[in-house]
């Protein structure tokens, strides 16, 4: 489904196991986000309040490295720059960039995260193509199942998808770094996450089973995505839409939010289809979950760790 509005790219170092993905939007695009997760990294993402006076966002990057991989979004911005784009203030031109990272850091090398040559090198691929899904782009680094640690892990992504009703278009991109497992949106079937000897375990089972004693949860986590419509929103309605978005995870990732977590999902309006929030909201929560299923079944094995398509070997 082309969604228009927007152009986005990938770049990557797969030998240290990081990246980022970068959207950049045809105008200054209205956004709302909201974040869930008790340890996020991200950038800019005050001015998606509706107290504050930004109309909306030039770009928004997606990228590894954590609180290290905020600095690649100044590589968005001196690409946005350079092309004129941004708030006008006297003869200078401030492109408005958010950002969100995920934990990626103790996968691969920790000492290689995004920066701005890396975004610009994003910004430079991006097009109106369908973007790659699995282990590219911010996803090169993602895993999820890590409850008893990485040694248990397996890995995961970066997914995409999208759904059409008439004239109105619902789009998510997801990067799937869980704590927790992965749950199949339609069967509830677990799909990837946590491993042990007979195969997948259940976190939240053993989480229960350890109760008073539950062993603490790692840090390095973070789901991060999007959702895009062409359906005209507001920002306040945006920050509606993007909370309704998270029932997206919360049907597919299990355990979710938790402080080991930094989840948010951001939520943007890239057209002028006359919608309604309700119904945006709902569907915007299922083409998240759709995505989050696609970022595990569209990963390859990678650092040691197995991936979704070794199971069904």
């Amino acid at each position: 489904m082309e969604l228009g509005g927007f152009q986005a790219g990938h770049a990557h170092d797969l030998t240290a196991g990081t990246g980022c993905t970068v959207f950049l939007f045809d105008g200054c695009a209205p956004a709302g986000v909201d974040i869930r997760g008790g340890g996020p990294a991200s950038r800019e993402t005050p001015l998606l309040n509706p107290l504050m006076d930004a109309k909306g966002i030039h770009g928004l990057l997606l990228s590894g490295g954590s609180a290290y991989g905020l600095d690649a979004a100044g590589g968005v911005m001196r690409y946005l720059e350079e092309r004129g784009i941004g708030v006008a203030v006297g003869e200078i031109r401030v492109p408005l960039v958010c950002q969100s990272c995920i934990f990626d850091l103790g996968i691969g090398r920790s000492d290689v995260r995004p920066d701005g040559a890396m975004a610009r090198s994003a910004c430079e691929k991006a097009g109106r193509s369908p973007l790659l899904n699995g282990c590219v782009g911010a996803g090169a680094g993602a895993t999820v199942g890590k409850y008893r640690g990485m040694a248990y892990a397996m890995k995961s992504g970066i997914g995409t998808y999208g759904v059409q009703i008439g004239g109105l278009k619902v789009g998510a991109a997801v990067v799937v770094n869980a704590l927790g497992d992965v749950y199949d949106l339609d069967s509830g079937v677990q799909i990837a996450g946590m491993r042990g000897a007979g195969g997948l375990c259940s976190s939240e089972m053993e989480m229960w089973e350890d109760g008073e004693r539950m062993i603490p949860p790692t840090s390095g986590n973070t789901t991060i995505g999007a959702v895009f419509t062409n359906g005209a929103f507001t920002k306040a309605e945006l920050n509606k839409i993007a909370a309704m978005t998270h029932n997206g995870y919360a049907r597919t990732i299990r355990p979710v939010h938790t402080t080991a977590d930094g989840d948010a999902i951001y939520a943007l309006s890239v057209g002028t289809i006359a919608a309604e929030l309700n119904l945006v909201g709902t569907l915007a929560a299922h083409v998240m979950g759709k995505a989050v299923v696609r970022a595990v079944t569209q990963s390859k094995a990678m650092f040691g760790l197995p991936c979704a398509a070794d199971l069904s070997v």
